[in-house]
């Protein structure tokens, strides 16, 4: 790692993750008064507190945040995704100056299908992302809400909830194209987690014209809020979901719409965001 590093010759460092190569290059950079920065994309410490036999959860969270707040603090700055992220890490102690980067996605390929008046009789809902604990995805699966459920995606909780679950159609791992058509083919996007700091999913299902529903938690709270054009957060997921199905009458260009203003030059301020920073 350290001779990586010293042939490329930086000036400034950043460090993405929080794992065994960042430490390491963290390290390097303290040793040599290189500056860096970091990211926090991930809730290492509800994941592993989710892992935890259940008289340690609370142990084993307070400790992967210590360590995170560790990992960090050196940072010249700290890039987040969203407002209540920050918020939340302010909560845990950190005092790092904090940036927000902005998410951007392809509006090339992930865009809504046609208009059509045909109703719908029985909604398609969709999740995309890992199958694993930490998404809360049975939270989805166990709904009573009518209609046909898609997940796409792996991870180490697929079989198990194959067998539990066989009425619901798991397309495993989609790219490119077919999942953007998996995202077109559905009525409405559900967000499970409770644990994800953006859940870029999001903006890819608003982009093709899908409400969201979700928990009123980071990252559906930031990108979903108030408005119903977006779809709806609520403590109860059931709701939620309710609620984004019989939002208000339009179209599917007209839905995509909040998603061009939110995310449409994404990509071009996150560069200069971080040129500035």
């Amino acid at each position: 790692m350290a001779e990586k590093i010293e042939r490329f010759a930086p000036d400034a460092v950043h460090i993405p993750v929080e794992g065994p190569l960042g430490w390491a290059a963290r390290r390097w950079c303290l040793r040599n008064g290189v500056a860096f920065s970091t990211a926090f994309h991930t809730n290492f410490p509800a994941y592993v507190a989710l892992r935890a036999p259940r008289g340690l959860r609370a142990g084993t969270e307070a400790l992967a945040i210590s360590t995170l707040r560790r990992f960090h603090a050196p940072a010249h700055l700290t890039y987040v995704a969203t407002p209540s992220l920050e918020a939340q890490l302010r909560r845990w102690g950190f005092g790092n100056r904090m940036v927000r980067l902005l998410r951007g996605v392809d509006f090339s390929l992930f865009h809504p299908r046609p208009d059509t008046d045909a109703p719908v009789a029985d909604p398609v809902m969709l999740y995309v992302g890992r199958v694993a604990p930490e998404k809360n995805i049975e939270a989805f699966l166990s709904l009573k809400t009518p209609g046909r459920k898609v997940v796409v995606g792996a991870g180490p909780s697929l079989d198990m909830l194959k067998r539990r679950y066989p009425e619901v159609e798991f397309r495993g791992t989609l790219t490119g194209e077919p999942l953007a058509d998996a995202y077109r083919q559905a009525d409405v996007f559900v967000f499970p987690s409770r644990t994800d700091t953006f859940g870029i999913v999001l903006i890819e299902a608003l982009a093709s014209g899908l409400p969201v529903a979700g928990y009123d938690v980071t990252g559906p709270r930031d990108i979903v809020g108030e408005d119903a054009r977006l779809g709806a957060t609520d403590d109860d997921l059931e709701t939620a979901v309710a609620r984004a199905l019989a939002s208000p009458p339009h179209g599917r260009n007209a839905t995509a719409w909040p998603a061009n203003g939110i995310a449409g030059k994404a990509w071009l301020r996150s560069s200069a965001i971080t040129r500035r920073s």
